[in-house]
């Protein structure tokens, strides 16, 4: 069952399987109340997009094979739009009228951020797809993610960097959350990796032209590569005026990047760009031996077999959050909230679409560097580089 939320108002659709249910007599009091809150429209879509589709297709799918212990998944799904003030307003009416069992979303860490507080007063179970670390770091006893982290996403590009004998880097970030928390990491990283940031620019939210930043970076003494903290439509741009200004420096951006939306958008200005991405991008080109190529495949053939569309690592957030909380919810043998908590934290070795998850209570992510892959957009494609 599945009810997708504007706001005040009910649009869209009760699927199949919500008649399905009701010829059968399940009643809502039976279901798994899981709540959602996504950037489906707004600047952010690319992110919530997915991850909505994403979410219904395998909600879906569950309840078509019998559910969970039994139960079927009701998924109450709200659009925030990005917007951090609805996304704390949408929280509030998943935790106090919806009754919701767990949350899951947050496509950025903007809205991740603003319902911390609420879910942790709650004691709700709650896994964010937000990127940023800072959502897990320090642990907070409800709250899980999905997404590599900024840090772990710095340090890849880092070691990439490494082992091309480069060492003098440019650092450009956006005003955003997740894009400070990378240009910090980028900061304390640095001397572990043996980078020195000869240039340190920054740009506004929204900025629709970044030739003046980028200008300084290319004329910048010693510069050998550029790593960009940002996404959505600010990355973008960033790309289009890299390109504009002939710019040539070995070109980094973060997973935040990893879909055909920016690749498109960018109009061939990423060409040659290299980012640290989730397996499942490129699951056609890794070794048959690797555990997360047949899931990537799987999951690939399913989404644009239904949607039509390209996959992204976004809606692998999804997935695995998805999966992650069917698992603790079977371990737990119900939905009691402190029990499905504690399940969340015990995963160990799910193999997912982003990575293997091995959680604790001192890491509320459970993913390494090795989860993830070094990309280079090659021809407007993905190529995969390890």
């Amino acid at each position: 069952m599945i009810r997708y939320l504007f706001g005040k108002c009910a649009v869209g659709f009760v699927s199949a399987l919500a008649i399905i249910m009701a010829a059968g007599g399940a009643s809502a009091a039976e279901t798994i109340k899981i709540g959602s809150f996504l950037a489906v429209t707004g600047g952010a879509s690319f992110l919530g997009d997915p991850e909505k589709k994403t979410l219904e297709m395998y909600v879906a799918r569950i309840n078509a094979n019998g559910g969970v212990g039994g139960r079927q998944i009701e998924l109450i799904l709200y659009d925030s739009g990005g917007d951090a003030k609805k996304a704390a307003g949408f929280v509030k009416r998943l935790i106090n009228d919806d009754k919701v069992d767990l949350i899951l979303g947050g496509s950025t860490t903007g809205e991740t951020m603003a319902v911390i507080p609420l879910v942790e007063k709650a004691g709700v179970p709650f896994i964010s797809f937000g990127g940023a670390g800072v959502i897990v770091n320090p642990v907070k006893k409800w709250v899980f993610k999905t997404p590599h982290t900024d840090r772990l996403a710095v340090r890849k590009m880092y070691e990439d960097i490494k082992k091309q004998g480069l060492s003098k880097i440019a650092l450009f970030a956006g005003s955003g959350g997740f894009d400070k928390s990378c240009r910090k990491n980028a900061t304390e990283l640095a001397g572990e990796y043996g980078m020195e940031i000869v240039a340190d620019e920054t740009h506004g939210k929204g900025d629709t032209d970044m030739t003046a930043p980028l200008t300084k970076i290319k004329n910048a003494p010693g510069v050998q590569a550029l790593v960009y903290c940002g996404f959505g439509a600010d990355a973008v741009v960033e790309a289009k005026n890299y390109g504009q200004l002939g710019m040539t420096l070995p070109h980094y951006q973060s997973h935040g990047s990893a879909s055909m939306q920016f690749v498109k958008g960018t109009e061939g200005a990423s060409e040659g760009m290299r980012l640290p991405a989730a397996a499942l991008l490129v699951a056609k080109q890794m070794p048959d031996s690797h555990p997360q190529k047949k899931l990537g495949l799987d999951f690939e053939a399913a989404y644009t077999a239904k949607y039509n569309e390209p996959i992204s690592t976004f809606g692998g957030h999804a997935y695995d959050g998805l999966m992650i909380v069917v698992g603790a919810i079977e371990r737990a043998g119900g939905t009691d909230k402190a029990k499905v908590r504690d399940e969340i934290e015990k995963t160990k070795n799910y193999i997912g679409v982003d990575g293997i998850y091995n959680l604790s209570p001192t890491d509320h992510l459970g993913l390494d560097t090795d989860s993830f892959v070094m990309v280079e957009i090659r021809n407007g494609g993905w190529k995969l580089l390890d």
